[in-house]
């Protein structure tokens, strides 16, 4: 028995070397990953007591970017400066002519006469005028046409009767273009053909 006396406590003791061992290790590695955060936070700049001025600087920059970009949108919202400029030569813009394709033949009022024109117009505009006299073209036709058959003899003889014809041919065209598209753009009617028989 003594011999298993003997044998219990050598195993015992063979046990409290293994567990000092395993907590050594255990405190070696611990350690080592406590060095290991510090001298990464350490080169990383983290114990640096220039935290504060950093962070000043930071945001004094941010709010100098803050205004330039309020005083940049305040120019925006003014608009462009004008510049004038000193030149012999005015300012012209392009011309831009569309010809309404049918004559249009109407008698005139109280008489046994027909006048028939051809009639262009004329705009400074983009190319939407002209397509929208293209897709109303009826509707213009058709009002054109009415303003033709209110006309009298003695309307035609005025001298300033094509002039005066031409002006309300714009008038209402604009008028129909502006309830249909919403703008007119029509700056100048003519004729290229004007009969009256």
């Amino acid at each position: 028995m003594a011999d298993e006396a003997a044998e219990l406590e050598e195993g015992e003791g063979g046990g409290k070397g293994n567990l000092v061992k395993i907590i050594g290790l255990v405190v070696g590695i611990l350690l080592l990953v406590a060095l290991t955060i510090g001298g990464t936070l350490f080169l990383s700049g983290f114990f640096e007591a220039d935290e504060e001025a950093t962070a000043e600087a930071a945001v004094a920059a941010l709010e100098a970017i803050a205004s330039e970009e309020a005083a940049a949108a305040a120019a925006a919202l003014a608009g462009p400066d004008r510049v004038t400029m000193d030149s012999p030569e005015m300012t012209r813009y392009e011309q831009t002519y569309y010809e309404i394709e049918a004559e249009m033949t109407s008698n005139l009022s109280n008489s046994r006469k027909v006048m028939q024109v051809k009639v262009f117009i004329m705009t400074h505009y983009d190319e939407r005028v002209l397509a929208h006299m293209e897709k109303h073209d009826f509707p213009i036709r058709s009002a054109l046409q009415m303003i033709m058959a209110n006309k009298t003899e003695q309307d035609l003889a005025r001298p300033t009767f094509r002039d005066e014809l031409a002006e309300e041919f714009k008038i209402e065209i604009n008028s129909l273009l502006e309830s249909l598209t919403d703008f007119g753009g029509v700056e100048e009617v003519g004729f290229t053909a004007f009969v009256v028989q």
